[in-house]
């Protein structure tokens, strides 16, 4: 009776551990001006960082988080499968940096980003027309103005 009380007890705790062994990416983001200086006036919170695993099937490839107000970000919890994923963190106003990353079952990475803001005689400025003229700009650097009549 002892035996299986404690076997019990054992499988209980393992249960309750393997969520925290589940894989994961995790880090930082940090945003910085064009010569990496630490950038304080802009909050942290709300960066976006997507995680796209490329060896997965496409219901299963894309996952995002957004940083908290120090520039932490997780993954979602229990959701990665093993594969190689592209993580991109992204903000508006600051170049989008990309990392590679292997992840294996069980397998928690780290990845810390320096998002360089993009000097205004960079950014792109898009005027309204009455024709449709298809353009890929980064979404980082933008400005759309009303077309002017």
């Amino acid at each position: 009776m002892n035996r299986k009380y404690c076997s019990a007890i054992a499988t209980m705790v393992l249960a309750a551990l393997l969520p925290a062994c589940a894989a994961k990416i995790h880090g930082t983001v940090q945003l910085a001006d064009p010569n990496l200086q630490p950038v304080a006036k802009d909050g942290l919170q709300g960066t976006v960082v997507n995680m796209i695993n490329t060896t997965a099937a496409v219901e299963q490839a894309s996952y995002a988080a957004t940083t908290d107000a120090n520039g932490r970000f997780e993954s979602p919890k229990g959701r990665l499968r093993p594969g190689t994923y592209k993580v991109e963190a992204g903000r508006i106003g600051y170049e989008t940096e990309t990392q590679t990353v292997e992840i294996k079952e069980h397998t928690q990475k780290k990845i810390d980003f320096k998002l360089r803001r993009i000097q205004e005689g960079k950014r792109k400025t898009i005027q309204g027309s009455k024709s449709d003229e298809d353009k890929i700009i980064n979404p980082g650097e933008v400005n759309i103005q009303a077309p002017m009549m």
